[in-house]
């Protein structure tokens, strides 16, 4: 069944813009007709969907509206100005869900570590466009799993699912430890730290990462500390030509994983 939502008051609206910005802890908000049967293809718990009257009539989305209804806790139909006043982007996508939180505990990304595990590491990295670029490269490139720090973007924002286009459901990520603690987590598995660093003396393309190896990405506006740089096992560098300084995070991300995807796809 479909409920049919006229008041900007609604409750369910309510909660929609609570879990939008983040007051909400064990639910995300999901955006968009196909990050929305991700969500359901990643098996998360369907808490509620928000649907707009005019997204209803398309028939390429209604199979998808009554897959995801026959497995929420409740269905809702709205006004495309209703909608609006619960989406994060200025052009509503006509549908959100909101989803239970995947877990994102130690546990869980233990419990998914290859042999050789080529995990990434986001430090402090606070813009979420920049997180869900770097998870879906993650993804891309072969990555087993994600380590965000205190203070990083949370992975499960509405802005870094957008990016993430998926690869935030399928993923195993995990939130909230402090640096020092992941490099003697790290430590402890024989997965060897390797921090990305301007200054580094280590080209990329000279380290093996065929090993079992946690690619550490710092803020990029300051960079790693020296303190952070000398609790890791390494540091390597992209050398660049010209005058530029550094690259965006996220893509100096795609150039580390996909040469450790190269390295490993020829063992």
């Amino acid at each position: 069944m479909i409920d049919r939502i006229a008041s900007r008051d609604n409750s369910l609206l309510r909660q929609a813009r609570s879990v939008r910005d983040g007051k909400i802890e064990d639910l995300i908000f999901v955006e968009g007709l196909r990050l929305c049967e991700e969500a359901q293809r990643s098996n998360l718990a369907i808490e509620a969907v928000i649907v707009s009257e005019e997204l209803m009539r398309k028939e390429r989305a209604a199979q998808a509206i009554a897959e995801l209804s026959r497995v929420s806790k409740r269905t809702a139909s709205v006004s495309e100005k209703l909608l609006e006043s619960i989406s994060y982007t200025k052009t509503p996508q006509g549908i959100v869900v909101l989803a239970g939180r995947p877990d994102s505990s130690e546990a869980h990304l233990a419990a998914n570590l290859s042999a050789t595990p080529l995990l990434v590491v986001l430090h402090q990295i606070n813009n979420p466009v920049n997180v869900g670029a770097i998870l879906r490269t993650a993804e891309a490139a072969g990555a087993t799993g994600v380590i965000a720090t205190r203070n990083t973007s949370d992975p499960f924002s509405p802005k870094s699912l957008r990016g993430a286009m998926g690869s935030a459901f399928r993923l195993p990520i995990w939130t909230g430890p402090a640096f020092e603690e992941i490099v003697s987590w790290c430590r402890d598995r024989n997965i060897a730290t390797v921090c990305s660093d301007a200054e580094a003396d280590t080209d990329y393309t000279d380290l093996d990462w065929t090993k079992g190896i946690a690619l550490l990405l710092g803020p990029e506006s300051t960079g790693f500390t020296a303190e952070e740089l000398m609790h890791a096992d390494r540091s390597v560098k992209i050398t660049m030509r010209g005058k530029t300084e550094s690259l965006n995070v996220s893509v100096a991300a795609g150039i580390f994983l996909f040469e450790a995807a190269r390295q490993r796809a020829r063992v």
